[in-house]
């Protein structure tokens, strides 16, 4: 085993090797804003969709944006807005009058890395259009069923649900995300660069595309290679079981507080991520730290809360915090 794991820790720094090349080129245009960027990636590398939550101005867009621009991948950005329909997500039937025949349009849905940009200001119609995409990747015109391009990411950002004009996105759909990413304010630091590279006279060009298709195929079934010791799954599903049944791992403050808690999903998904995790070290195996590193992000929007939690102003992500605190680590 021993012997195993090495050669995946030699194949994993071989294969992993262009990560760099990806960071440096969106570096070039975004400053800061790593931990947002790894978790994009992370979800480009285990095929999952990942939501971006933020105050305006947090260059999420440009982040996504510019980390498309460094994969050779199809693009393409959809608004959302309160009056989009689903025709305009996935497409129609269009009559054409001179052969009496219908014919497809398809939406912009059809590219391999998909920006919902503001997702919650659309209504729940146009959420539930892309129920089928996410979890089948696949869409439905008329009575033909269409393959979407592989891979296929949605990458959204949404504000806020305080803030005017959004929707709280159906629960169902939440849970297809593989990671949940809430991004903050920059560091002093970091915003006097901003200020800096944007005040210049040579604004920052769009990102170099570095890899392709092909390659981001080879990652990925390198990524289902690295080693998970069966400590790590047990942890894992202890992490997972004590959303749902607190009381069980000691956690008995929390059985009034968990209203539903995560799903199978989080399981696959936390050990998927981990995995990623570990692949953008250069490692071929997984440690608990990969684990509590990436548990947050696949857990936040996984954990509904009761009304008794929202009284003692407690959110899912504190909830989460104290269970990895509790639960014991291999």
């Amino acid at each position: 085993m021993v012997s195993d794991v090495r050669v995946i820790n030699e194949l994993v720094q071989r294969e992993s090797a262009f990560i760099e090349r990806i960071q440096n080129e969106v570096q070039k245009v975004i400053v800061g804003q790593r931990t947002m960027v790894e978790r994009i990636l992370i979800g480009i590398l285990c095929n999952g969709h990942v939501l971006l939550e933020g105050v305006p101005g947090l260059a999420k867009t440009l982040t996504v944006k510019t980390v498309a621009d460094a994969l050779r991948l199809k693009f393409q950005r959809i608004q959302f807005t309160p009056d989009l329909l689903p025709a305009d997500l996935i497409g129609t039937m269009i009559y054409n009058q001179q052969t009496g025949q219908f014919y497809e349009r398809k939406g912009p849905i059809f590219a391999n890395i998909v920006l919902a940009d503001e997702i919650n200001r659309a209504p729940a119609k146009v959420q539930s259009a892309l129920l089928e995409a996410m979890q089948e990747h696949q869409v439905t015109i008329g009575e033909t069923t269409y393959p979407l391009g592989d891979p296929f990411i949605v990458l959204a950002t949404q504000n806020p649900i305080e803030q005017e004009g959004t929707y709280p996105l159906p629960e169902a759909q939440v849970d297809r995300f593989m990671l949940k990413v809430i991004v903050k304010y920059p560091t002093r630091e970091e915003e006097r660069s901003i200020l800096e590279r944007m005040t210049s006279p040579m604004v920052p060009e769009k990102a170099e595309a570095v890899i392709t298709a092909q390659e981001i195929h080879q990652a990925r079934s390198v990524v289902r290679q690295v080693y998970i010791d069966d400590k790590i799954k047990d942890y894992i599903v202890r992490i997972v079981f004590a959303t749902r049944e607190p009381a069980e791992y000691g956690l008995k403050s929390l059985r009034d507080l968990i209203g539903f808690g995560a799903s199978p999903r989080a399981s696959i998904y936390l050990a998927k991520a981990a995995q990623a995790h570990a692949f953008l070290r250069h490692r071929g195996y997984v440690t608990p730290e990969d684990v509590k590193s990436i548990g947050i992000d696949v857990l936040r929007h996984r954990v509904i809360l009761t009304y008794e939690a929202e009284a003692e102003e407690l959110g899912p992500e504190d909830i989460v915090k104290k269970i990895f605190d509790e639960v014991e680590v291999p």
